[in-house]
């Protein structure tokens, strides 16, 4: 039923539920750790000059926030420039690792619908050829066709909707990591380099 769309629309289902998983695991093990607990714990360290015991505190996390204060801390023996150089590539990392495998979601989202209409169209295609062919062209049989038809613009909105929305909630969640990244980097460029000088 449906045809080859249905099987191009299945496969696409596959994948577009596989990095769903794969993203909300990832980001659900980014987000364990708060932002303002991180930062006051990285001020007290830092208060006290002790760059290495905030290194050691930035181990503990796998936000994307505490790499970019641990590069930050790395970079702690160079200039304020060179520090701040290192928090924005850092930045830059974990946008691409965030931003990774959502553009499949993305894509699916968009292209499912057309798919589902292309096998509806191609469907739609065959009953006339049929009709044509036969010349008898019973009611039920041209129904019964379309009805068929149709099944794969219902799948291919079916595939779409949860794509575009889980695309969107990836989005946001996307840009939250990016505004805490850039917070910490600002912060933590100020209280480095007043512990460098």
């Amino acid at each position: 039923m449906g045809g080859f769309a249905m099987y191009v629309l299945l496969l696409c289902s596959i994948i577009s539920f596989a990095v769903m998983i794969e993203r909300l695991f990832y980001y659900s093990r980014r987000s364990q750790i708060r932002l303002e607990e991180f930062m006051d714990h990285i001020r007290e360290f830092l208060k006290k000059g002790n760059i290495k015991s905030a290194q050691e505190y930035c181990e503990q996390g796998r936000a994307p926030f505490v790499n970019v204060v641990r590069a930050a801390l790395d970079a702690s023996h160079k200039s304020e420039q060179e520090i701040t150089n290192a928090t924005e590539r850092q930045i830059a990392i974990e946008i691409r690792k965030l931003e990774k495998y959502t553009a499949i979601v993305g894509t699916i989202g968009s292209i499912a619908v057309y798919i589902g209409l292309f096998g509806t169209v191609l469907g739609i295609i065959r009953v006339f050829h049929d009709i044509a062919a036969n010349s008898s062209g019973a009611t039920n049989v041209v129904i019964g066709g379309i009805a068929e038809a149709l099944v794969c613009t219902a799948a291919g909105l079916c595939v779409s909707i949860p794509a575009v929305v889980t695309y969107n909630y990836f989005t946001k969640r996307i840009d939250g990591f990016i505004t805490d990244m850039e917070l910490c980097a600002s912060e933590i460029n100020e209280l480095v380099g007043v512990t460098h000088k």
